[in-house]
């Protein structure tokens, strides 16, 4: 199966390959101006590929959702604003994960532990299972939450987007992102303050 799996990516990376060279002479006439949209568009992906790693996606699901989101580029570049390519990525790239996910039944959305270096641990072990502690205390808490809401407050305070860049991500509109992140926060400390008295 992992075989399987291998040869499906390396076959699609290859194809995409040879297909944006292609496209790109297609419509540049043949001439290779268009190796700097070529690179722009490695670099868009490669920020995706970070946003989705960084969202807790594993490393092969994040690979193949960032192919995905790449043939459809390459299929719809005509019908793409030039200001909100990054964002149509990012949500073809998620989309393609979500429902990779329901088919699969197996996405866990957390946080990424922060790696520490070996010095720091043996000097305090016990703030690393402190953090270690809170880490898997907000992922419970996050759990809980509605989809939207945690990615939301995953958007804000882990990768420090502003709510202009949120609403173009998720296609809503800055008040409907303020809204929501008002909800979410009340809903979270909520569920915290539950889980307190529960102590």
């Amino acid at each position: 199966m992992k075989l399987i799996r291998l040869l499906k990516r390396k076959f699609l990376a290859l194809f995409c390959k040879l297909f944006v060279r292609s496209y790109v002479l297609y419509t540049r006439g043949w001439n290779v101006v268009g190796q700097q949209e070529n690179e722009e568009l490695n670099s868009e992906l490669n920020v995706v590929y970070r946003y989705l790693l960084k969202k807790g996606i594993p490393h092969t699901d994040a690979e193949d959702a960032v192919q995905e989101a790449a043939y459809k580029y390459l299929r719809f570049s005509d019908s793409i604003h030039a200001s909100k390519v990054r964002s149509w990525l990012i949500r073809v790239s998620l989309n393609y994960y979500y429902d990779q996910y329901r088919k699969n039944k197996k996405h866990v959305l957390h946080f990424e532990e922060k790696i520490v270096d070996q010095q720091r641990i043996e000097e305090l072990p016990e703030l690393l299972m402190i953090q270690k502690e809170r880490t898997m205390e907000l992922n419970s808490l996050l759990s809980k939450l509605r989809p939207l809401f945690s990615e939301l407050i995953f958007l804000k305070y882990e990768l420090d987007l502003s709510y202009i860049e949120i609403a173009q991500l998720l296609g809503i509109s800055t008040s409907s992102v303020k809204t929501n992140l008002f909800r979410a926060r009340r809903k979270f400390l909520k569920l915290y303050e539950e889980g307190q008295h529960e102590e």
